[in-house]
């Protein structure tokens, strides 16, 4: 007999591509008692609303937290959809949706790669040809507040034509949005003018990564070669050299517990999937990790740098500790299918993940806990409980303690 699906993973009819966290909605009910209201400059989430004039007067107001995800079937006559969707997660009962709670069918364009704007303004989804960009969408139903999804009337003018882009990346403030292509082309843009302020086309043989360093000076792209990037200056800054047996294929920057910057490369080995940690001032590699015998086929860090998250062939999600790269939790078969995109909470305490097997997964992640006491510790407390204990009874003068050897 199968066993239940759990309630943090859910299958909703798409081979994901692309996964993502949005940032935190408010939504808001005229059902409840107004006792309950939430006010909205006191939620501190970032709430995302389409037109503050659709808002109830009197309303309760509910933080809500959702993931996107974006694939589908392609050209084919699969009778798989393409399609981006929204689902609900419950950190309470630590559940998704049973359905999507908006879903925006693409026709017969996959929407292959996806990029959620930090501050709420809007999703960039890539297709075959071009990159669209899609609103969250609040409309009021029977007294309550529903989310969809739209298309923006914003045209991504600069994007229309280019091919199909393989990654895609806004930088921490959402004011530049990077852009790499199957061709191989480079762009980074201001957003949301879109006017082109770095474009080189022959970067990579294809663009299959991309990330902007946390002050936004430096991007780092994937494709063969790992190259690192001044975006201010447009030019490279080094190109990252690889093991003999090392491929490439996924890049973070990231700060450090020391507050340093260092950047991270996911690499295939013959061994099997490993991390590999540069320093982001030398460029130099610090230390590199074999963390799984399956190849990597995802990779993430965390907004604050403590976690870091592999997705492998076998449908596994593992998650490591940055510091001393031991992994932390894994959940074996986590997805039936490899796993294709994965992305932490802005506060770190959840993992979203999917795979061309239809499902979207949340793993929420539990405070490390400690293996018990140190050994010495625990001798400690022991010793001093039988001195205590032969004290009492008039033998300690009989008794001599052990002694031990640190080596």
């Amino acid at each position: 007999m199968e066993a239940p699906e759990p309630s943090n993973s859910r299958k909703y009819g798409v081979p994901f591509y692309a996964a993502a966290w949005v940032p935190s909605i408010s939504l808001k009910s005229e059902k409840e008692s107004p006792e309950s209201e939430i006010d909205r400059d006191q939620s501190g989430d970032g709430d995302v609303f389409a037109d503050d004039k659709t808002l109830p007067s009197h309303p309760t107001t509910a933080v809500n937290y959702y993931v996107a995800a974006a694939g589908g079937g392609g050209e084919g006559r699969s009778g798989i959809s393409n399609a981006l969707i929204l689902a609900h997660f419950d950190f309470e009962s630590r559940s998704l949706s049973d359905q999507p709670v908006a879903k925006y069918g693409t026709g017969s364009d996959l929407p292959y790669r996806m990029a959620v704007h930090p501050a709420g303004d809007g999703i960039i989804c890539s297709f075959p040809k071009s990159c669209s960009l899609f609103k969250l969408d609040i409309k009021k139903d029977d007294g309550d507040q529903k989310l969809g999804l739209k298309l923006s009337q914003k045209v991504l003018s600069q994007l229309e034509d280019v091919g199909l882009q393989l990654a895609l990346k806004f930088n921490n403030e959402g004011s530049l949005l990077a852009t790499g292509g199957e061709e191989g082309n480079l762009r980074v843009f201001k957003w949301p003018s879109l006017d082109i302020i770095l474009n080189e086309p022959n970067a990579h043989s294809t663009v299959k990564d991309l990330d902007f360093s946390p002050d936004g000076k430096y991007l780092v792209s994937l494709g063969g070669p790992c190259r690192v990037w001044d975006v201010t200056s447009s030019t490279v800054v080094t190109a990252l050299p690889k093991g003999n047996d090392e491929v490439f294929v996924s890049c973070r920057f990231s700060l450090a517990n020391n507050g340093n910057m260092v950047l991270y490369t996911a690499t295939v080995t013959g061994k099997g999937g490993a991390i590999v940690t540069w320093d982001a001032t030398t460029w130099r590699r610090v230390a590199s990790k074999l963390i799984t015998r399956d190849n990597i086929t995802a990779f993430n860090v965390s907004a604050n740098g403590k976690l870091l998250a592999c997705g492998t062939t076998q449908g596994d999600v593992l998650i490591i500790n940055s510091t001393s790269m031991r992994v932390q939790k894994i959940v074996k078969k986590a997805h039936l299918g490899f796993v294709t995109a994965m992305s932490f909470f802005h506060d770190s305490r959840a993992l979203v993940s999917a795979s061309m097997d239809s499902s979207v997964r949340v793993t929420v992640i539990e405070e490390e806990k400690k293996n018990g006491m140190n050994l010495w510790v625990i001798i400690f407390i022991l010793l001093i409980a039988v001195a205590a204990y032969l004290i009492k009874n008039g033998k300690f003068d009989k008794f001599e303690l052990p002694t031990f050897s640190s080596g």
